[in-house]
């Protein structure tokens, strides 16, 4: 099992993720990897890769975004609805929707959640009832919990890139409301953390 040490006190990094992902693309399969950052060397974060079977070790140094951390600090929220799905589907919802606008609309009421784009070539729309379910266990199955109607409008764009992230877990879970970004969530269960995001809304139309 892979384990996750940590030596210090945890600090708050920003990484570009254009940047990170370029410095992953540096392991192999095989590796071990190892992230290191010293407040005393810099602006810089220290990727090791290492792989035992070939004697191999390869360091990349990515840099630190010049962010003030206090500007991205998203406060606890009671979201009005949290959907839970799987990854693979919510790639696909996000995929298909994109051909048809630059812009996508949740709406999540007691009786369903739709997924809606529509543009001047047309447009798709889809809905998930109570009773969704792709398979008899849970992994395929689709849960929401809607405490008060709410319908909101995203980029497309930024919720594709997100939605790459299918490959880090089975599930995904979406917390929206009309008056904060989404939260979209995959939870890593082999080293039990969590990777999360949120994405500002382009518009919100109360219903």
């Amino acid at each position: 099992m892979d384990s996750l040490i940590c030596i210090t006190a945890i600090v708050t990094s920003i990484l570009e993720l254009a940047n990170l992902i370029r410095a992953l693309k540096c392991a192999s399969n095989d590796d071990s990897c190892m992230i290191r950052y010293n407040d005393d060397e810099g602006d810089t974060v220290l990727f090791t890769f290492v792989d035992e079977k070939r004697d191999r070790s390869q360091d990349v140094t990515v840099k630190l975004m010049d962010i003030d951390a206090d500007q991205l600090g998203i406060p606890e929220q009671e979201y009005s609805a949290i959907i839970e799905m799987p990854s693979s589907e919510f790639q696909k919802t996000c995929r298909d929707l994109a051909m048809f606008s630059d812009s996508i609309v949740i709406t999540a009421t007691k009786g369903g959640v739709t997924f809606k784009s529509h543009g001047d070539t047309g447009g798709s729309t889809l809905v998930y009832n109570s009773s969704s379910s792709a398979d008899d266990d849970d992994s395929g199955k689709i849960f929401f919990e809607v405490k008060e109607p709410v319908n909101v409008t995203f980029s497309i764009k930024y919720l594709n890139q997100f939605a790459k992230a299918a490959s880090l877990s089975n599930r995904v879970r979406l917390s929206i409301c009309s008056d904060v970004p989404i939260a979209i969530e995959y939870n890593i269960k082999d080293i039990a953390i969590y990777v999360s995001t949120w994405l500002l809304r382009l518009k919100t139309t109360r219903i």
